[in-house]
């Protein structure tokens, strides 16, 4: 049902749709190599141009793709839908056939902007799937691209829906940018504490000196992993049905159904290794990017024989302050460097290599300290992070309400106005 005062009308019948130029890097008589956009360009946040390719256009093909302010552009494959618009009238850009450039014929029955935001909405919604064609990836066609259906309210009310959700759309990217500040402030600390540059209160004092694995304060040690670890290898024989974990580069150990969305492990886990909450573990052949974790997801769970399970001697190291230290850049070129030594040709690293790498250790109370502080700031990571889901969430129901007419905004009156 449409809303009273609303329309319906399709992308069609509003925009002039032309899709962009298949890549060529042959050079045409008269032509000349210019800028393009692919759809890694278009972002929902905007247009980014850091970053172009160049190809040759020739004089009809300049005028055919060559980019104008107030151009929608979206994509034609990959997140199919995702939008921006073009706003540049500086450079000459062109676009390639990844994307589809929307040019309004009817600019006082539609705002670009209320397009823009009405395709954020469809992308993000179920609805998206009654418009691509799905070979092996979904594609918008154009052909299918015109004809989806905008519901349409009078022209000033398309602009005040669009301001309200603008203001959302802002709140969100100064809460992202709340969450990359503190992502690189919490890198930054680890950096800082996790090779005593910076000491933590009552810990400071000690000079430092030169050692096997860099500057060190003097009342550090470095050891093998070896000395303070060892290797757990205890095989689930009687089947149990524990919870089957998967490492991640970023985050650790994770329940893999709920991870990758379905079941990626055997039905058979009579093979798999058990891991008890405090101890951790890496794939072998996976650890140089990034894949170790400390088990705090369940009591106890389950790994694929592949993973390389050990714990730490508790008198000597603090679980927590070790997976800190594991998850750092350094120590994943580390593993990066032990795995290539390896005598393993897969490609693997097995606890024997595993177990000589160093490590700096200061004393159990400090690296239950440094562990802690770390813990806060990613505690204030994590806190942005929901509440940034939050907004989006909030979001996406204030759109559904919006741009459907089951809530109207309220438009002042003339005399208001």
């Amino acid at each position: 049902m449409t809303p009273e005062g609303w329309n319906r009308d399709v992308i069609g019948n509003l925009f002039h749709v032309q899709l962009g130029k298949m890549l060529s890097k042959k050079a045409k008589t008269g032509s000349d190599e210019a800028p393009y956009l692919t759809n890694f360009n278009v972002q929902w946040s905007g247009i980014d141009t850091s970053q172009l390719n160049t190809m040759f256009f020739d004089e009809r093909e300049k005028e055919k793709y060559r980019l104008k302010v107030g151009d929608l552009l979206i994509c034609e494959g990959g997140e199919v839908g995702r939008s921006a618009i073009w706003r540049n009238n500086e450079v000459a850009c062109y676009y390639q056939k990844a994307l589809h450039r929307l040019r309004c014929m009817r600019p006082n029955v539609v705002l670009i902007e209320f397009a823009l935001t009405y395709m954020e909405w469809l992308a993000g919604s179920s609805e998206i799937a009654r418009y691509t064609t799905r070979s092996s990836i979904a594609h918008l066609t154009k052909d299918k691209l015109e004809k989806i259906q905008l519901l349409l309210p009078p022209y000033k009310e398309q602009a005040e829906i669009v301001r309200i959700l603008t203001n959302w759309r802002d709140a969100i990217e100064i809460c992202s940018s709340l969450i990359e500040n503190a992502r690189q402030q919490k890198t930054a600390l680890a950096q800082q504490l996790l090779t005593g540059k910076q000491r933590l209160p009552g810990f400071s004092g000690a000079s430092t000196h030169l050692t096997p694995i860099g500057h060190l304060p003097t009342d550090w040690e470095v050891v093998t992993i070896g000395r303070v670890a060892t290797e757990v290898s205890v095989r689930n024989a009687e089947g149990k049905d524990h919870t089957v974990l998967a490492c991640s580069k970023h985050v650790g150990f994770v329940k893999s159904l709920e991870y990758f969305k379905k079941q990626v492990f055997s039905d058979d886990l009579s093979g798999y290794k058990v891991i008890k909450r405090g101890q951790l573990g890496f794939p072998s052949n996976h650890v140089e990017e990034g894949s170790i974790g400390l088990q705090n997801v369940a009591d106890i769970g389950l790994v694929s024989p592949i993973y390389t399970v050990f714990e730490t001697a508790s008198d000597q190291v603090d679980a927590g302050f070790l997976f800190k230290l594991f998850k750092t850049d350094h120590y994943r070129q580390r593993f990066a460097a032990a795995t290539n030594a390896s005598v393993d040709r897969r490609g693997s690293l097995r606890w024997a290599g595993f177990r000589s790498i160093k490590i700096p250790l200061p004393s159990l109370e400090e690296q239950k300290a440094i562990a802690k502080a770390l813990d806060l700031a990613a505690e204030l990571e994590a806190g942005y992070e929901a509440y940034r889901e939050k907004l989006e969430l909030e979001k996406r129901a204030l759109m559904q309400q919006l741009l459907t007419g089951k809530r109207r905004v309220p438009m002042p009156t003339e005399a208001e106005a």
